[in-house]
């Protein structure tokens, strides 16, 4: 018996045995030569070797497949996440550029609705106005808004927002600070006055936790404390680097859209009356943001008599959903 088949496994060797019986019972022994019995297991042999070389590939292939798929990828350093975390909670720092992409994403996020400043809370009198029959639908609500924002709070503060972003800029603190000092004392009521400080100390607030950056902290104390929201907002846009004219128009669009939102609370509207008014009031907000762009201190100044009044007279509404 040649020396491979002497150390086949049992199995393969009964497999061969077999077969060599059956060729020994079909073939006469008068016939069988040593040279046929030899091809015939050199054809079994080749055949039980080509078999067990595709059964070896097969567990050889697929070992490594069960291994892959069974065994936990590798932990990733500690210190990579750590390094990871940091850098996301690490204070962003100012835009390359003033017209930037950076620019324009901390602009949506600060005057976004989300943003936290309790602006919700507040309707700058237009509950009153409401009660009162001056507001009555969307057509009346586009009116008094337009009032607002040319000739009332909208202008003004929009020119509060121009005077404390270049003061900031360029490094006038003095300035900064009388800036500062009148847009306290510019409004009309003592609920005007909490709705304006709160939603500037909540801005500044933050502003310094998430968004801080070189600088800010520098603006924030020349204000010596009277930090009202169009103060803020110009201090933390000048403070990013941000342009001046989209910050204006951007706040614009916020104060309209804060008080079409309390509007449609209160009349009330739906969602696509409050976009109507929205929509037709675009006209004024971008003439309103020009007008701010060229004012100066001295141009400041409101004609809005009844939405001054309507702030005053909801001090004492009976009923109230609003802060002011």
């Amino acid at each position: 018996m040649p020396a491979a088949v002497k150390h086949m496994p049992p199995t393969i060797m009964r497999i061969i045995t077999t077969h060599t019986i059956m060729v020994r019972m079909i073939t006469p022994r008068t016939t069988i030569r040593n040279t046929t019995i030899h091809m015939v297991m050199r054809t079994i042999m080749a055949a039980i070797i080509t078999m067990m070389s595709i059964a070896g590939m097969s567990t050889i292939t697929a070992t490594p497949m069960l291994m892959t798929t069974n065994k936990p990828p590798p932990a990733k350093p500690r210190r990579r996440a750590v390094e990871a975390t940091e850098a996301i909670l690490e204070p962003a720092a100012p835009p390359a550029g003033r017209d930037s992409d950076a620019a324009l994403y901390r602009l949506m996020t600060w005057l976004s609705p989300s943003f936290p400043v309790g602006a919700f809370s507040y309707s700058s009198g237009i509950e009153w106005a409401v009660e009162a029959g001056d507001i009555v639908d969307a057509a009346s609500l586009r009116e008094w808004l337009a009032a607002m924002l040319m000739d009332g709070p909208g202008f003004c503060d929009g020119v509060f927002v121009a005077q404390a972003h270049r003061a900031a800029a360029s490094g006038d603190q003095a300035a900064l600070r009388d800036i500062a000092e009148l847009a306290a004392a510019f409004v009309p009521s003592r609920e005007r006055q909490l709705e304006t400080s709160s939603q500037g100390n909540a801005f500044i607030a933050i502003a310094r936790s998430a968004w801080n950056c070189d600088g800010l902290d520098a603006m924030i104390s020349a204000c010596e404390g009277a930090t009202v929201y169009p103060v803020a907002v110009g201090i933390v846009s000048a403070a990013h680097a941000i342009s001046l004219r989209p910050t204006v128009h951007a706040f614009l669009h916020a104060l309209v859209s804060n008080w079409i939102s309390a509007g449609a609370r209160l009349v009330p509207l739906g969602q696509t009356d409050s976009q109507r008014v929205l929509a037709a009031l675009e006209p004024v907000v971008a003439a309103t943001g020009a007008r701010v762009l060229e004012a100066s201190l001295d141009d400041l100044g409101s004609a809005t008599f009844r939405a001054d009044i309507a702030g005053m007279r909801h001090e004492t509404q009976y009923t109230r959903l609003f802060r002011s």
